[in-house]
């Protein structure tokens, strides 16, 4: 492809629109499929086969497609994993990211983690032009913790909440899987601490993305369970203009918190979604759930133009289907874990 531009003006050469009329603006990049805990709904204890690291894209060859991206009116791009504080050179990702100009300037740059390292990399992130941290918390419980990622690494996890905290960045995310006799006990005591620390927090109900797929739909609690039982300790009023975010979002007790809901199984907001997929090995995935993926890092490894990288994003994009499909009785599970898709 050439060498990057990062820093210049990226003309937009029409958006990526499907054949439903979803215009996509957001992509999820994933920077590794490696992670620090071994949580019992994404992997088994031993954890799963790494990608091998040549297969994984360089930082070049991920800011030549974040950039091939900007160009098609992708506007922020959220870095997932695995766990993407993993990736020696996560800083840097974030500095040459946040340096690409879109067709509504610079690009917006998230990330979503466990939090561990947050200690020593939020600040630094930060001041590489990050926008946003997702923290993912299923527990406040030390032993509930233990249990669930098979790793005693709670208070790090706080640590890095309070230090994603001091960088000021706002909104404060936190993500909690909600299932069932495992946290489904402990929602309003998330709540009260997303209050406690100016976060907004979103429960998730939990997807059949585990590498073992042992996901069970009974396991799972659903939105509506979890707005039951947080209407019954908290005022919650719904907020306006939900657009494509994926959660369903509620002002509690007038605010300033906000709680969300993201019924990916029980409510599908397929209808709205804006988002795509970059795998860490360089794979491009139009669905979270998708069965297909196209081949980027081949493409890009042989040399291609930008106009034969683009005309297989937009290929992809053309092809993405009305919805996931998980309430059909066809739905087969993605081959892929979430470690190796990215979140």
């Amino acid at each position: 492809m050439g060498g990057s531009r990062t820093g210049d003006d990226v003309s937009v050469s029409g958006g990526l629109v499907d054949t439903f009329g979803r215009v996509h603006r957001d992509l999820r990049i994933s920077l590794t499929d490696r992670c620090n805990l071994r949580c019992t709904y994404c992997m088994p204890a031993e954890g799963v086969p790494w990608i091998p690291r040549p297969e994984l894209l360089t930082t070049d060859e991920i800011v030549n497609l974040a950039e091939v991206f900007a160009r098609l009116g992708i506007v922020e791009m959220r870095l997932t994993g695995g766990e993407p504080l993993l990736r020696p050179d996560v800083v840097d990702v974030v500095r040459r990211l946040a340096a690409i100009r879109g067709e509504r300037g610079p690009l917006r740059i998230s990330i979503t983690t466990n939090g561990i390292g947050l200690v020593k990399l939020a600040q630094p992130l930060a001041d590489a032009g990050l926008e946003r941290f997702n923290i993912s918390l299923d527990t406040l419980r030390p032993d509930r913790f233990s249990a669930l990622t098979r790793r005693d690494r709670l208070d790090d996890v706080l640590a890095g909440i309070e230090a994603a905290r001091a960088t000021g960045l706002k909104p404060l995310k936190i993500n909690t899987v909600a299932m069932r006799d495992t946290n489904d006990d402990e929602l309003v005591d998330l709540v009260r601490f997303a209050q406690q620390h100016e976060a907004q927090l979103r429960f998730i109900e939990q997807m059949p993305l585990d590498a073992g797929h042992i996901w069970s739909r009974v396991k799972m609690v659903t939105g509506k369970e979890i707005l039951e039982t947080l209407s019954g300790e908290f005022s919650l009023e719904p907020c306006e203009g939900r657009g494509s975010d994926p959660a369903q979002r509620f002002v509690v007790d007038g605010g300033p918190t906000t709680v969300g809901v993201i019924a990916s199984v029980t409510a599908p907001f397929c209808g709205s979604c804006d988002r795509v997929r970059l795998t860490a090995d360089g794979q491009l995935r139009n669905c979270l759930f998708a069965r297909e993926e196209s081949d980027l890092r081949s493409l890009l490894r042989s040399g291609a133009s930008v106009d034969d990288i683009e005309a297989m994003i937009r290929a992809s994009v053309t092809a993405k289907r009305a919805g996931h499909g998980i309430d059909d009785p066809g739905f087969l599970q993605p081959d892929r874990p979430m470690s190796a898709i990215g979140g």
